[in-house]
């Protein structure tokens, strides 16, 4: 393994042994002629890939998919069955929060164990547990025995030890956020110092807004098999196709094509008529906004055949001025359908990152009940305040029958905008903020 590789998977399988009750596994045990009451469960099969050195990449997976196993393996908490792991560097990780804790021993004292742990002297240890303590900061638990722990205080400590040993490599399961609000910034500033340092860091979620706003690249991990590897936002649009599979393409298709006959009933979150050429039929790949490119799924017993934009008198712009007020109609069909409808839009970033989103749930707004041969349009007005750059926009609909929502027709990145702006200004949003002095009268006046 070369000096740029921080991490090597090869080949890695890893089987664990199954019963049906404790009863039969003694019984295996202690059978005279070694009979199986067991039977085989393969959590990994053949996984290969490598992380570069000062790489961010992110697992992603459904429950039991293998992910865990994977992480475990790689930091030498259980060993494959099959294949090998080569890791280059020292490895600090957060799989379960305070596992290995000695609920005896006081904060002080896990820290200590747990520096050593990793290989750390004396002499290392004694100098980052002034950071560790300041990073808790449980106050004068931190000399208390851990059992006498709140689950924050535990998951503080925990998260304290594990990111202060300075590793090479950190891997992190499901653990980034933890304890209050002000606590998980603090997390997420320091985990970007580690970045910042060129450290490698492998990140398990189940948040695709956390893979794709921290990771390089990503892995994509079902039943076991390495599914996809690359990109973060292509790993996640395949998540979300295994989340939620259909039995149509997720690429362009001709199903949303308006068919005639369809009752239209109109929807406005805001008063006034609709543009007059709502009234005419379309569908969203023959607008001139349209990205070929989108990604689809759900089984859309309702699907989105048609939206559009205006802005001002302009319908359909290509380019939108940051800060202008934005109008989205979305059409929504309903081929076979009974439940509560709800209809949602989001804009992201070309890093696939959310910058806005809304939806009727969230706004408080009741859409009307369509069954099998109604449409309807929902509308959408919102500010476009963000800057320049290209905006990819999301658009969903989904059965609220039963809480969470049930996709019914998700297209990602459906729609591709520029916006402009002649303000200047750092970061994603345009607060419009206004620079000035107020009167000033000298220093003198000020030490009054």
């Amino acid at each position: 393994m070369t000096n740029d590789i921080a991490i090597s998977v090869r080949d890695v399988s890893k089987k664990f042994r199954l019963f049906d009750s404790p009863h039969e596994r003694l019984i295996e045990a202690l059978h005279p002629f070694r009979k199986q009451y067991h039977r085989e469960f393969w959590a990994l099969q053949n996984i290969t890939f490598d992380v570069n050195r000062g790489e961010t990449i992110g697992i992603l997976g459904r429950n039991g998919s293998g992910k865990s196993t994977l992480l475990q393996i790689i930091c030498s908490v259980m060993r494959p069955t099959q294949g090998g792991v080569h890791v280059n560097g020292r490895v600090s990780a957060i799989l379960e929060l305070g596992a290995g804790f000695n609920p005896q021993f006081t904060g002080r004292d896990n820290a200590i164990l747990n520096g050593a742990i990793l290989g750390l002297d004396n002499e290392e240890i004694l100098s980052i547990l002034p950071s560790i303590e300041s990073f808790a900061d449980i106050g004068e638990f931190f000399n208390q025995p851990v059992k006498t722990y709140s689950s924050g205080m535990y998951a503080r400590l925990a998260f304290a030890c594990a990111i202060n040993v300075d590793p090479d490599i950190l891997v992190i399961d499901e653990a980034l956020s933890v304890g209050d609000a002000k606590f998980q910034n603090k997390c997420f500033m320091q985990f970007q110092q580690i970045q910042a340092k060129g450290k490698t860091v492998v990140f398990v979620s189940h948040n695709t807004e956390s893979i794709l706003r921290t990771c390089s690249s990503a892995l994509l991990i079902d039943h076991g098999k390495l599914i996809a590897q690359g990109e973060p936002q292509a790993v996640v649009d395949r998540y979300y196709k295994i989340l939620f599979p259909s039995g149509t393409d997720n690429k362009r298709t001709n199903d949303s094509i308006d068919a005639c006959g369809y009752q239209e009933i109109r929807t406005d979150f805001n008063e006034g008529a609709a543009p007059s050429l709502l009234s005419t039929s379309g569908a969203c790949e023959m607008r001139n906004t349209y990205n070929k490119n989108e990604f689809r799924f759900g089984d859309r017993e309702v699907e989105i055949a048609d939206y559009q934009l205006v802005v001002g008198q302009t319908n359909f712009p290509v380019e939108i001025r940051s800060g202008s007020m934005v109008s989205l109609y979305v059409r929504l069909k309903a081929n076979k359908f009974e439940g509560l409808l709800s209809a949602g839009f989001a804009l992201k970033g070309v890093d696939g990152v959310k910058l806005f989103g809304a939806n009727t749930i969230s706004t408080g707004i009741t859409l009307p009940r369509i069954v099998s041969g109604q449409s309807l349009w929902v509308r959408f007005d919102f500010c476009m305040n963000i800057g320049a750059g290209d905006v990819f926009v999301d658009l969903g609909c989904g059965d609220w029958s039963n809480p969470p929502a049930r996709p019914l027709d998700r297209r990602h990145s459906v729609l591709h905008l520029r916006v402009t702006t002649t303000d200047k200004f750092d970061g994603l949003s345009n607060c419009f903020a206004r620079v000035s002095v107020p009167e000033f009268r000298g220093a003198a006046s000020l030490e009054r």
